[in-house]
């Protein structure tokens, strides 16, 4: 079938509008991807975040929320409570059936950033692209990842112990496995497992929409360092504060960089560090 000029100035208008945006001279100009206008309308675009918050990080606020008020209301408060993470989930004398237990809880934690990579995929194109967690920049990645993790880490340690001395703060019993073999490998999927959920979900989806809809940089900033900080609010108010730092920090470099790949191993490193670390200093220290 040929096209006739009208229709072929139609065809390059069309494409013009998935591409960027057309000025009155008809000259184009390049938008990034996180920057072009929504194809969807803003009603929609507003329902779909939250829809996918309340199924994954949302929802972890909320729960977080009512944790840290059923801490505060019991006998000895912040001070005399004790968060465990990453516990076995069968006794002792079934490893298999708890190593089972542990992979299908993994696995089935990866649905929401299923379903926020399908929703960009959408009207974005790539998701994988879109979010910067492609191999693309492999060494940007890796090296920009392992400084972030040694700026955040070294300070939110600090401030741990700092807030557990004041009261402010709950003690986290960061690995709670049984002895067993694969003790070291679950910790570390259950690190990247972390970072994958909040980086991708909670920066790479949640700030290309936001942007979408036209929300100001310094907003989307401090809205994702909130809600970051909200759903560790169950540690105490020194997990909040750490963790919201460190939402406004990984933001912060997302809408510079365009990439999640170093915020994912940036969050990695912490976790590992954190799980592992604690299942192998624990048991030969009290001031943990």
């Amino acid at each position: 079938m040929r096209l006739t000029r009208g229709d072929a100035s139609h065809t390059r208008c069309d494409r013009s509008r998935r591409d960027g945006r057309v000025q009155g001279s008809g000259t184009l100009v390049r938008m990034s991807e996180t920057e072009a206008p929504p194809l969807l309308p803003r009603r929609t675009i507003g329902r779909e975040v939250v829809i996918v918050l309340l199924l994954s990080l949302g929802a972890s606020a909320v729960w977080s929320i009512v944790d840290i008020v059923g801490t505060l209301t019991e006998p000895g408060g912040l001070a005399d409570s004790v968060q465990s993470m990453n516990s076995a989930r069968a006794e002792a004398e079934r490893p298999w059936y708890d190593l089972a237990q542990q992979l299908v809880s993994l696995t089935l934690a990866m649905a929401p950033v299923a379903l926020a990579l399908h929703l960009l995929s959408l009207d974005r194109g790539n998701p994988f692209r879109l979010i910067g967690l492609d191999a693309r920049r492999p060494a940007f990645d890796l090296l920009g990842g392992a400084a972030l993790a040694a700026c955040i880490g070294i300070p939110g340690l600090a401030l741990y112990f700092t807030a557990r001395a004041l009261g402010l703060n709950a003690t986290i019993a960061a690995a709670n496995l049984n002895d067993v073999w694969w003790a070291v490998p679950v910790l570390v999927l259950a690190a990247l497992k972390n970072a994958v959920i909040e980086e991708v979900v909670g920066v790479g989806y949640l700030v290309t929409r936001l942007r979408q809809l036209a929300w100001r940089p310094a907003t989307i900033v401090a809205a994702h360092a909130l809600l970051r900080g909200t759903y560790h609010l169950y540690q105490g108010f020194g997990g909040f504060i750490g963790n919201a730092v460190m939402g406004a920090v990984f933001a912060l470099c997302f809408l510079k960089w365009k990439r999640t790949g170093p915020l994912v191993v940036a969050h990695t490193l912490l976790d590992i560090a954190a799980f592992v670390g604690y299942l192998l200093v624990a048991p030969h220290v009290s001031w943990l």
